[in-house]
């Protein structure tokens, strides 16, 4: 089992000391820095050890030791997101940016076209450009029309962000239908993969059109946002996760499968458990990790959302949906926060969780938590950004669950 045990003032240093080593951007120019490095050890299914708390994500895999210095992450994310790959969703495609072809009709469609192996896909992206002066930030909403998800448009509009819809169908359905999908014309091999894995792949082919047209839109490329609610909410998570060109993550209520962990979720009722998510969005091989056997994962999904650490992660939560798990999601997050806050920077991830509202409808209470990240992270603007907001779970022992990040008795 992984398990280091840090004194508290050590683990402020070792935040220092990381701090110090380089100051973490807040987005990159590529989609994956660390595409160079090797693969850790994956092992089969039987050959896994069982580790009941949450895995430490500063842990190499191989247990050798821990991530002592900001540029040590980068290695450590690939081995993370090798591991979700594997166990998970399946392998995302690496696509050369010469594979995309993008056009505009006008100022409210992009159109981008992929070809591989001799065949295509389309999307038709619904834009929405603000009438002002550019370059603009851009917000890239999971859905048909040019919305930041499920947010309020007006958060949007009132600070001249441009809106760019992701059209998920035209990659993979909702619930695909394994080896008949758009995607798998392009990529007939990658039957097994699940929609998590290829949602974010068409993300990813969307950014590298949105670079082609950005000059005649007034685009700033550097202040990209993604948002999405409940399936989309993961969906935007994940993006954000395996693409290092998203500089904000807003994931709205993205249950178990998204922000939520594995590992956790099976101490609670009725939730969206790893054995009674939707398989058609993961391999169906994960399978065999249900039940006990989620001990057996050598990741879980606070690491999922560590992998858009240094860039900035907001995670928003409904209690009255007992099904999204949010005790789960709280445990993770604070857990996902331990990586930020090891590199001095833990007002770039937040979360806010809160009841009373419908799903997907992001109340008044909520707005303040939003806009504070959407104002510094999309705009630049020097504002606070410490959201730690789920009172509700204020008993909860997560301390348990992380004994890497506690002091030893």
């Amino acid at each position: 089992m992984k398990k280091i045990l840090i004194p508290l003032l050590l683990a402020g240093a070792l935040a220092c000391s990381c701090a110090s080593d380089t100051t973490p951007p807040l987005v990159y120019g590529d989609e994956n820095t660390g595409a160079a490095f090797e693969k850790p050890v994956l092992p089969a299914f039987d050959e896994l050890e069982r580790i009941a708390t949450l895995p430490d994500p500063l842990e190499w895999s191989d247990g050798s030791g821990r991530v002592k210095k900001f540029s040590q992450w980068e290695r450590r994310r690939n081995e993370i997101m090798a591991e979700l790959y594997e166990y998970e969703v399946g392998w995302k495609p690496q696509t050369p940016k010469e594979c995309t072809k993008a056009t505009l009709q006008g100022d409210t469609l992009l159109v981008v076209e992929v070809s591989v192996n001799g065949e295509s896909i389309t999307m038709n992206c619904p834009l929405k450009i603000p009438q002002t002066e550019g370059p603009h930030p851009l917000m890239i909403g999971i859905g048909m029309g040019a919305n930041p998800g499920s947010l309020p448009r007006d958060i949007f509009a009132s600070r001249n962000i441009a809106i760019v819809g992701f059209p998920f169908p035209a990659v993979m359905s909702h619930t695909q239908t394994r080896g008949n999908e758009p995607v798998n014309r392009l990529y007939p091999e990658l039957e097994e993969n699940g929609a998590y894995c290829m949602w974010p792949w068409g993300v990813s082919r969307l950014i590298d059109g949105l670079e082609q047209v950005a000059p005649q839109l007034g685009l700033d490329l550097t202040r990209i946002g993604i948002s999405g609610c409940s399936f989309a909410g993961k969906m935007a998570l994940w993006s954000a996760a395996l693409d290092e060109r998203i500089a904000l993550t807003i994931a709205q209520e993205p249950g178990g499968g998204g922000a939520a962990a594995w590992r956790y979720t099976e101490t609670l009722g009725w939730v969206e458990r790893l054995g009674s998510t939707n398989f058609s969005w993961f391999k169906e091989s994960m399978k065999q990790f249900e039940g006990d056997n989620v001990s057996k994962l050598p990741m879980d999904h606070h690491e999922l959302c560590a992998l858009i650490a240094p860039r900035a992660l907001l995670v928003l939560g409904n209690t009255d949906y007992e099904w999204l798990a949010d005790e789960s999601g709280y445990v993770s997050c604070v857990a996902a926060r331990k990586v930020w806050e090891e590199f001095g920077i833990a007002d770039r991830m937040g979360y806010s969780i809160q009841g009373g509202h419908m799903h997907c409808m992001l109340p008044k209470e909520q707005y303040p938590d939003v806009e504070c990240f959407v104002d510094r992270f999309l705009l630049g603007k020097d504002v606070p950004t410490v959201v730690t907001n789920a009172p509700m779970f204020e008993d909860v022992d997560t301390a348990s669950w992380m004994p890497w990040a506690v002091t030893a008795e």
